[in-house]
């Protein structure tokens, strides 16, 4: 068996961060020629990463994508202490020490046995990582103390400029502030919530609407921001712009309309709007546009919560629409529209218009215990509705759906104990228009149902 030869120590095939052609080479001179993503091949030890150790460098950064020679093959983390074994793999102190702690005396990577049980400091190793993480911590922070600067100046070129530069400064600061996280605190904190604002009004064009409320929704609202933003001439703006801006636009006003509609202080009727519904149905149905839909449908599930709505939005046709679209939408999407149906059905005229809506039952009977409990508790809840409206007619149809079948599948499950006791309720319901013998044979079971 031929002796295992071990690693030169030290070496590193560079083949990333703009390093070279994969040629092997020393990590000294790799420092040096900064392939590894260094800075004129300087290595940081003066200025603000004197301040930070390695660890705290690694957990501020957070980088999801790291040099493979810097990851411990143990923890699979970049490496903090690095030491190598007489094998010459390299591991992080810690790791290797525990490793040896379990009884273990091979070299967990290759799996030799170890002829020498010392570990050696990799010093180079950890001055190349302690560079390319310094150097990526100062690019960052100077990144950020450029983004919060050039914040700062868009504000103060807003309150200066009108027409097509207010547009052009409102299109750069959407940008800015949805990229990064300190040019949105820059904005707060340069009064920037007060300044957008006071940019919306009857009078404001949809093209400067449109960014407005992109960069909004966007920034963490005081409850005196979102006072101010409620206005009815400002909800009227963001109710046209739903109904004519582009897909990303429609879903940025459901997003700040929601995030407006939470707050304590929020007066039902600014949203009683015909026109607010009539867009957010289209938004729903707009299958050309499938990111959308779980945005508008989320806004309706929120004003859903409010009676005045739910009479608007069944007086527009909304509970045989949402019906019709439930068969085909994701299951994050389904579990919110079953929500609104759900809520629409608590008012007589939405329990009507869903008993009027022939899918409404095969539909229902067919998502128990399909999706989710959720989706199931909805789904029961509607049919309960239903069939209580119309027993006769209404239980014929579902048990024809394989209702029953459902129920006792229900039943039996480990679900919820009030959805169970829901389930024999409805069950119980269906089968009063039944004798036992024709109610068995309906539903096609073999046992006597009490």
């Amino acid at each position: 068996m031929p002796m295992y030869q071990p690693c030169k120590r030290d070496m590193v095939v560079v083949g990333f961060e703009g390093g070279g052609d994969g040629q092997i080479l020393d990590l000294d001179t790799a420092v040096k020629d900064g392939v590894l993503g260094g800075v004129d091949g300087v290595i940081v030890g003066t200025g603000v990463c004197d301040k930070l150790d390695l660890r705290k460098l690694i957990e501020e950064l957070d980088l999801s994508e790291v040099p493979t020679v810097f990851i411990c093959p143990i923890s699979l983390e970049p490496m903090q202490d690095p030491v190598t074994l007489c094998t010459g793999q390299t591991y992080e102190r810690s790791n290797i020490l525990k490793w040896f702690s379990l009884g273990h005396f091979t070299c967990p990577t290759t799996m030799q046995e170890l002829w020498d049980d010392s570990i050696t400091p990799n010093t180079t190793l950890y001055r190349l990582i302690y560079t390319w993480f310094s150097q990526k911590y100062l690019l960052m922070k100077k990144r950020s103390e450029d983004v919060q600067g050039r914040a700062s100046e868009l504000l103060e070129t807003l309150k200066k400029v009108k027409g097509q530069a207010r547009v052009q400064a409102l299109k750069e600061l959407h940008q800015v502030v949805s990229a990064h996280s300190t040019a949105r605190k820059t904005v707060i904190d340069h009064g920037g919530v007060a300044i957008m604002s006071s940019l919306l009004g009857p009078f404001t064009s949809h093209a400067v609407g449109s960014e407005v409320i992109g960069i909004l929704v966007s920034l963490t609202l005081d409850s005196e921001s979102k006072k101010n933003l409620m206005q009815p001439a400002k909800i009227s703006l963001m109710v046209d712009i739903l109904n004519e801006g582009s897909i990303e636009t429609k879903i940025n006003c459901t997003r700040l309309m929601e995030s407006l509609i939470d707050d304590k202080d929020f007066r039902s009727e600014i949203i009683s709007s015909h026109s607010l519904l009539v867009g957010l149905m289209r938004l729903v149905k707009d299958k050309r546009r499938s990111n959308g839909i779980c945005s508008g449908l989320s806004l309706l599930k929120t004003i859903s919560l409010h009676n005045e709505v739910r009479n608007l939005l069944v007086s527009i046709g909304a509970v045989s629409q949402l019906v019709e679209l439930l068969s085909g939408l994701e299951p994050d999407c389904l579990e919110l529209a079953l929500c609104v149906l759900d809520a629409l059905a608590s008012i007589s005229e939405g329990r009507v218009a869903l008993k009027d809506c022939s899918n409404t039952i095969p539909i229902m009977v067919k998502l128990l215990m399909r999706i989710s409990e959720n989706c199931t508790q909805y789904a029961l809840s509607i049919l309960w509705s239903v069939c209580e409206l119309a027993p006769e007619e209404c239980s014929s149809i579902a048990v024809d759906a394989g209702l029953a079948a459902k129920l006792l599948l229900v039943i039996q499950s480990g679900c919820n104990p009030v959805l169970k006791q829901q389930s024999s309720e409805l069950l119980k319901l269906c089968s009063l228009n039944y004798s036992d013998t024709i109610f068995i044979s309906k539903c096609k079971l073999t046992r006597t149902i009490q």
